[in-house]
């Protein structure tokens, strides 16, 4: 399990939660856009789990919205382990009982199954679902995020990047402030989402809490060099 920790830039600056300012609204509101903006981004997927947890590391194109990478299991045996590849709609695994560090760039051409992603039950499907949503062709409204309960909770360091950690609206705020929606995380306070954000407005960090699960899941982005997501063969394009 990835650890987060929150710190107050050092110990010595102020700690939330507070208002967002009109410039950190307007960073959480461009954050999914410069995801898009970039056509995709690596990233390394922590899933917790009463009985052992995932690492999925690998990519997801933005744009095509369609996420490629490798699964290792944490505390459990090697039965999950594999290549992944995943739509808003299905899940297609590769199972192998030696998987690499890395997802090879160009999937193998057969060996795959598929399933539909669950919409529940699945802590590895809502956060896969999670993943997907993580950009947008447009920006969100920076106006209704701060009215919608989205604020500021302190400053920190990812990777050597200084950023600002903030939550975007309560669940039940999501449709009308156009964030994307977490989909099974914790309803009732948007503190149960938080994001680390730099200060051109890109996505470092994103930290769940899933109602199904005691710890949460960590979404860290650039843990190692993005690789253009191919199709797996017989996957349909994204309408």
């Amino acid at each position: 399990m990835v650890a987060v920790f929150l710190v107050a830039d050092g110990g010595s600056g102020p700690s939330g939660p507070r208002a967002l300012t009109s410039d950190e609204a307007d960073r959480l509101a461009i954050m999914r856009f410069r995801n898009y903006e970039a056509q995709g981004r690596a990233l390394t997927i922590t899933v917790p789990g009463t009985a052992g947890g995932l690492v999925v590391t690998g990519s997801v194109d933005y744009q095509k919205k369609l996420g490629y990478g490798v699964v290792h299991g944490t505390g459990r045996d090697t039965s999950s382990d594999g290549l992944i590849q995943w739509t808003a709609t299905s899940v297609y695994v590769h199972p192998m009982a030696d998987a690499p560090a890395h997802a090879p760039a160009s999937p193998p051409r057969s060996g795959w199954y598929s399933r539909p992603l669950q919409s529940s039950g699945s802590s590895l499907d809502s956060t896969l679902a999670i993943a997907l949503g993580l950009g947008s062709d447009r920006p969100d409204n920076a106006q209704l995020l701060p009215q919608n309960g989205a604020a500021w909770w302190g400053r920190d360091r990812v990777d050597g990047h200084r950023v600002d950690v903030m939550t975007g609206p309560s669940a039940s705020s999501h449709d009308r402030s156009g964030m994307a929606n977490p989909g099974t995380a914790s309803s009732g306070t948007g503190s149960r989402v938080r994001y680390w954000v730099g200060s051109d407005g890109t996505m470092y960090r994103v930290r769940i809490s899933l109602a199904s699960e005691p710890q949460p899941v960590v979404i860290d982005f650039d843990t190692q060099k993005y690789v253009p997501v191919k199709a797996v063969p017989g996957v349909p394009p994204t309408p």
